[in-house]
């Protein structure tokens, strides 16, 4: 017998169910009002059948198992302020998979794809779980990177199958865990090698264990590793609070929700439990973080993802040969990061000798996945192969792409460009890595400028998800859509911005520096500074982080700048001043940054540093500041500048702003990034008020370039 809606139901002969779910209109499977009608239907047969019921199997006939939340539904709700709705539908997911846990006979998850929050809930409701051995399987509760928690049962159901502490990779740091991982740590229980094994196993378990339920329906069953009041999971509990503060530093809410979720419901019973989690959900669903998060890190990320930067008249192309100029820190990163993802390598240096100290940055990383578990010796020397150290110019022939990955000096940049150009092919695109000469100036010494595009890498390449692409007066769409593919080829995410000084990132992360270094020279107290960037969600204080990139970097870097504003008549060196005149400054007192020991910090050889108590000398430390202003300087500085990076068109969308900010020099999360930031602050009404207050006490760098209304409409 079949019946059909948005989930198809199928009796077969020996009184096993197949609910398969395929939502119409949809690529995958969501959690919305039309799912929960689809399950109302299914739910309706199987006990209208119960009397013939044997088992049910709950599959999927779309390539993914099931996606989880509609987030449109969830946005929507959070627009419209219906709370009370989205209360509601909650408890009609909680409603339903209750029942479905508790309807008499044996049910299992056949899983044949991706089954990622609400959709591994519906998992976890099963009673048995199968996955089909595939890498594009994977099962995982990732509410928390939205801000949000799981709340159709995820996280009652997780500790109680897991225990408090083992459940904390999947509810608070919201791993995805590939098939064989899911079955290692008890998500799963069994492995399929296809679909049709994974149905005969599913039915054969059904078969074999008739009387199956959810272990927690046992009056004996304990929560393993005990409750919240356990010994071990009180001494765990009362010290977890403090490591989220200093991972979060109490600015994103969802992960201490979800601890106490955790904790929580693991000392009632299981209705009162989940009614926690749905109370919990609902305070994280109003909060202005879950917006910001929701809106760049989902619908921003899947837009990029999508391509929407990329000239999408032009073909996707694959790139199979890549040529690196220069195998130093940035050169041999790109070149692993490159043969990771299947592309063979050329890594050229002046000398074969350097060219090989770069592969081997190469080996000593795969060497460490390999002891780890994550390569075999096979896969390791796969990869290797496809580095081929060269000292030889003619090597680069075949290639599809050139990376001139070099030190940031325009001569040297124009040398290499005009001595390299004669050995390559007609269409080999030209990518400059660099992070402040302009893309236009650099193409001048390539005969084609259309082939001619800036590539923008973070160090170090291998950790650092993002690409800064930069297109120059004369790049063509061909060479961006080119190098677009080829960073999502390398599991990157491209943002795309247009020529002009500094770029987009290394020119507002030079304002984060900069304003630091400006209240420092006001007298503000140096370990003021660095706290309030932290507490407001900068991954580190500007000092400190100048140290980190090196002062004499920055010395190096604004030389080039003053040669540059020659050059073009500008004064690019104003932007960063106290950056620039204070790296100079430093540099000559012998305090270049943490590589030579000593800098705004100085370096201990136990690994500790302390500030430089000779920075209390040079700028006093005593001022007393609001500490609001302090905070505001910090941040607004870096917004007003994304802000002129907009009016001027380098660059051309929001979403390019905001995952920029965060994957670029780590602004702060819960903000949604330096352009969602105006929104996360209160709208524009608020923001435009504070910049005008910050500009008549501290100067006209937190002056708005124009109304925010007419730099909006810039933007794509």
């Amino acid at each position: 017998m079949t019946t059909n809606s948005g989930f198809k139901y199928e009796l077969d002969s020996d009184g096993i169910a197949v609910v398969t779910m395929d939502m119409p209109g949809q690529s995958v499977n969501t959690m919305n009002d039309a799912y929960c009608d689809y399950m109302d239907e299914s739910l309706a047969q199987i006990k209208a059948d119960l009397g013939q019921l044997k088992g049910i199997v709950i599959a999927s006939a779309k390539k993914t198992f099931f996606a989880g939340g509609d987030i449109n539904k969830i946005m929507q709700d959070k627009k419209e302020q219906a709370w009370e709705r989205a209360f509601e539908l909650n408890m009609r997911l909680k409603r339903q998979l209750n029942e479905l846990e508790s309807i008499g006979v044996p049910v299992v998850a056949a899983i044949n794809g991706a089954a990622m929050g609400g959709g591994f809930e519906i998992c976890l409701a099963c009673h048995y779980r199968i996955a089909i051995d595939d890498r594009n399987v994977a099962v995982g509760l990732p509410e928390v990177s939205l801000g949000l928690l799981p709340a159709a049962g995820g996280v009652v159901r997780s500790v109680r199958l897991l225990g408090i502490q083992n459940a904390f990779p999947l509810l608070i740091e919201g791993k995805r865990f590939s098939a064989p991982e899911a079955q290692k740590a008890g998500l799963i229980h069994e492995l399929a090698t296809d679909a049709a094994d994974m149905m005969q196993r599913a039915k054969a378990w059904i078969v074999a264990n008739p009387t199956a339920q959810q272990p927690w329906f046992d009056k004996k069953y304990k929560i393993p590793g005990g409750e919240a009041y356990t010994p071990s999971n009180a001494m765990m509990l009362a010290g977890a609070p403090a490591m989220l503060h200093q991972k979060t530093r109490s600015l994103l809410p969802a992960p201490a929700a979800i601890l106490s979720v955790m904790a929580e419901s693991s000392r009632v019973g299981y209705q009162a439990a989940m009614m926690i989690e749905s109370r919990y959900f609902s305070e994280l669903l109003r909060s202005p973080e879950s917006t910001s998060l929701i809106s760049t890190m989902y619908f921003q990320m899947n837009e990029i993802a999508a391509g929407a930067s990329r000239p999408q008249h032009i073909d996707k192309k694959k790139v199979a040969k890549v040529g690196v100029l220069g195998a130093g820190m940035m050169g041999r990163g790109i070149a692993y990061s490159s043969a990771l993802s299947g592309m063979d390598v050329v890594l050229k240096d002046i000398s074969i000798e350097n060219a090989e100290k770069g592969k081997d940055y190469s080996r000593k990383l795969l060497d460490k996945q390999l002891a780890r578990g994550k390569k075999t010796q096979d896969q390791v020397d796969q990869i290797l192969a496809r580095i081929q150290p060269s000292e030889r110019n003619e090597d680069l022939s075949d290639c599809d792409l050139i990376i001139e990955a070099v030190f940031e000096d325009l001569t040297l940049k124009h040398k290499l460009t005009k001595e390299i150009e004669p050995f390559l092919k007609p269409a080999c695109i030209w990518g400059s890595n660099t992070s402040t000469l302009p893309i236009t100036l650099l193409a001048d010494a390539f005969s084609d400028p259309s082939r001619f595009i800036g590539v923008h890498f973070f160090s170090p390449v291998d950790k650092m998800p993002l690409v800064e692409v930069i297109c120059g007066e004369k790049t063509g769409e061909s060479a961006l859509a080119f190098i677009y593919d080829y960073v999502q080829q390398i599991r990157k995410s491209p943002i795309v911005v247009n020529d002009g000084r500094g770029f987009y990132t290394s020119r507002v992360f030079g304002c984060f520096c900069d304003e630091g270094l400006h209240l420092l020279s006001e007298g503000v107290n140096p370990a003021m500074i660095e706290n309030i960037a932290k507490g407001a969600g900068m991954p580190v204080g500007p000092l400190s982080v100048l140290d980190e990139v090196e002062i004499e970097l920055m010395r190096k870097v604004g030389v080039t700048n003053l040669e540059l504003d020659k050059q073009q008549g500008e004064d690019f060196h104003a932007v960063h001043s106290q950056l620039q005149d204070m790296s100079v400054r430093m540099c000559e007192l012998g305090r270049s940054g943490r590589v030579s020991g000593k800098g705004f910090y100085d370096y201990f050889e136990d690994g500790s540093k302390s500030l430089w108590a000779g920075l209390a000398d040079m700028f006093g430390g005593n001022t007393e500041m609001p500490v609001d202003d302090i905070r505001d300087r910090i941040m607004f500085r870096q917004v007003v500048e994304t802000l002129g990076c907009i009016d001027r068109g380098v660059l051309m969308s929001s979403r390019d702003a905001n995952i920029g900010s965060l994957f670029g020099w780590g602004f702060p999360t819960h903000t949604g990034g330096a352009y969602h930031f105006i929104e996360w602050f209160g709208g524009d009404d608020a923001f435009e008020t504070r910049a005008a207050e910050l500009t008549a006490k501290y100067g006209s760098r937190f002056a708005l370039p124009a109304p925010l209304s007419e730099i909006k409409a810039k933007l794509n």
